[in-house]
């Protein structure tokens, strides 16, 4: 038996995939929903939420976090992942989330307006379940009409403080067969990184030493792309890059802080994390 904790916000997106999972026997569903405190009625959301876990008489677990209204998505985001993995850790449980594929080009839309490198548009690929990628929001609308399904709306996705929401605006008015090219180029992206990651696997090795001269003699994007590997893709571009730096000229016997808590020691030959 498949166990998943599945993500509902109370949105329509999530009710869908709710409604979808109840109508499948044999998966074990916990429900879990995190109320950020941003909205003076986000804990409407959680109690409607409850009650549709109580309906479908899945588990239902929640939490609540008072994080403010000037609270950036980023920082929403991290604190909604921690909680579903330690849900999922409570019930050794896989996560499961209700992104579609209009998500997946605001992502990439997203990554664009930042600067982002060619990973940029390997988007929405991780060890969380995302079954209604191949769906656009359109056809999840379509289904719940004819589910005759309730949801709840978040009024800050109307607000343009946010930079999804902004960008959102400007995807939705994108033709079909340029959002079907850019979920092309997603999927060409991510078979293209799990290519390289894995050839930079048989490349560095296990560590917990790495060769400086092996990286002060690889091409520059090479080196970037080992690094990022030995460091759990914890850092940004710029901070591998000052990693780089530091491997071809930092003293025998000195530590670099990288950032995000990652420290590096060097011998004359060696460095290790």
């Amino acid at each position: 038996m498949a166990r998943y904790v599945v993500a509902v916000s109370g949105g329509v997106d999530s009710i869908v995939l709710l409604d979808m999972l109840s109508q499948v026997p044999g998966n074990d569903i916990i429900v879990a929903h995190f109320d950020h405190g941003i909205r003076s009625d986000s804990a409407q959301d959680a109690a409607f939420v409850k009650e549709l876990a109580d309906t479908h008489g899945f588990i239902f677990e929640t939490k609540r976090e008072e994080l403010g209204e000037g609270a950036s998505e980023e920082l929403a985001r991290a604190r909604r992942y921690e909680f579903l993995n330690e849900v999922a850790l409570k019930h050794s449980a896989r996560v499961m989330t209700a992104h579609h594929a209009d998500d997946a080009v605001e992502s990439i839309a997203i990554n664009l307006h930042r600067g982002t490198g060619w990973r940029g548009l390997a988007v929405l690929d991780s060890a969380v379940v995302r079954p209604l990628l191949h769906l656009s929001k359109a056809e999840l609308h379509t289904y719940a009409q004819k589910r005759a399904l309730t949801w709840r709306e978040d009024s800050t996705n109307a607000s343009d403080v946010y930079l999804r929401n902004r960008l959102r605006a400007k995807t939705a008015q994108l033709p079909d067969d340029h959002k079907l090219q850019l979920l092309a180029l997603r999927h060409h992206q991510i078979d293209s990184r799990r290519s390289i990651d894995k050839e930079v696997s048989r490349l560095i090795g296990p560590g917990p030493s790495y060769s400086r001269y092996f990286f002060t003699h690889i091409p520059k994007n090479v080196a970037i792309e080992c690094l990022r590997f030995v460091t759990n893709a914890q850092l940004t571009r710029p901070q591998l890059e000052r990693v780089l730096l530091a491997i071809k000229t930092a003293a025998t016997g000195s530590t670099f802080q990288a950032g995000s808590g990652i420290n590096l020691s060097f011998t004359t030959r060696n460095f290790s994390l």
